[in-house]
């Protein structure tokens, strides 16, 4: 068996440590969508937003999650686009963002009631979807999903616009000039 030099194992040893301290001391940032869609600030990287353009993005959101308790990643991917393109300068105004929620992430939308009862916690992306909803992002629901799911229409959650579905929404957004980012 093959052993590992003390520093490398000393690096092994410290990386969490050094992981940890990174987010505590402002590494990490969520500063729109408090909470949700880390970032890192890169001022200097390339392919920067142009803070005068307008940007349209229809977000396909299909992922729920490991954990019940968690922020569906879907809804995490969204809130990290906010994230980036205000940190980058770009008004919210300029951000004309949809989000639309369908198969495996449909429960995400439930109100906090019926989340709780099928899953037995609070919502934790009630908080996201209000945060995201004041910032002009329109949160949706596939009201086909809605139904495959037999869930009722009043257990969305009031701030989710109910979509007739996620792929005509999908695709009617992209023929009016919405960039498809999926997750």
């Amino acid at each position: 068996m093959k052993r590992l030099p003390l520093s490398a194992l000393l690096v092994l040893l410290l990386l969490p440590l050094c992981a940890a301290a990174s987010a505590a001391d402002g590494f990490w940032q969520t500063p729109t969508i408090v909470g949700a869609g880390r970032i890192h600030q890169m001022p200097h990287a390339a392919y920067q937003p142009d803070s005068k353009a307008t940007y349209k993005a229809v977000f396909s959101l299909t992922h729920f999650g490991a954990n019940p308790s968690a922020v569906s990643p879907s809804l995490e991917h969204v809130a990290r686009a906010v994230n980036l393109y205000v940190n980058a300068g770009v008004p919210l105004a300029h951000l004309k963002f949809v989000a639309i929620a369908f198969g495996p992430a449909t429960p995400i939308v439930l109100n906090d009631v019926e989340y709780r009862k099928k899953y037995g916690v609070a919502n934790p992306n009630l908080a996201v979807i209000a945060q995201l909803r004041k910032a002009g992002v329109d949160v949706a629901v596939c009201a086909q999903a809605v139904a495959e799911h037999n869930f009722q229409y009043d257990w969305v959650d009031s701030r989710v616009t109910v979509a007739l579905s996620g792929l005509t929404t999908v695709i009617d957004l992209q023929q009016q000039g919405y960039a498809l980012s999926p997750q």
